[in-house]
C-alpha cells in the first residue's frame, strides 16, 4: 500500500493539477517552502533555548583581583519578542502586499 509506483504518481499529479490549477500549485509549493522554513528555524531555537537552560558544569577559577567596572550609561530596552503565529501573520501580510503590487504591475 505504500509502496507508489510512477503511474501512481502521475495520476496524483494529474489530480492535483484539474482542482487547484497549474497557476495556483508554485503558489502553494512556495507558502509549504516559507512554512518549512520558519518551522525550522524555530526549532533550532527552541534547541539553542534547551541547551542554554542547563545547569552550568563546575569548573575551577582561578582568583583575580577583582576591578570595579563602570555601570552602563542607559539600560538597553530589548524590542517584544514576536510569538511565532505573529511572525506568521506578518510575513503573510507581506507576501500579500507583494502579490498585490505583482498584480499590478501585470
Amino acid at each position: 500500500m505504500g509502496n507508489l509506483g510512477p503511474t501512481e504518481l502521475l495520476i496524483i499529479a494529474g489530480v492535483l493539477i484539474l482542482l487547484f490549477g497549474a497557476k495556483k500549485l508554485p503558489e502553494m509549493a512556495r507558502g509549504l517552502g516559507r512554512s518549512m522554513r520558519i518551522f525550522k528555524s524555530e526549532t533550532a531555537k527552541l534547541r539553542e533555548d534547551d541547551y542554554d537552560d542547563r545547569p552550568a558544569t563546575v569548573e575551577t577559577v582561578t582568583q583575580t583581583p577583582a576591578q570595579p567596572q563602570p555601570a552602563p550609561a542607559q539600560p538597553i530596552q530589548a524590542a517584544p519578542a514576536l510569538s511565532v503565529e505573529e511572525q506568521a501573520r506578518q510575513l503573510e501580510e507581506q507576501a500579500a502586499k507583494l502579490r498585490a503590487s505583482a498584480d499590478k504591475k501585470v
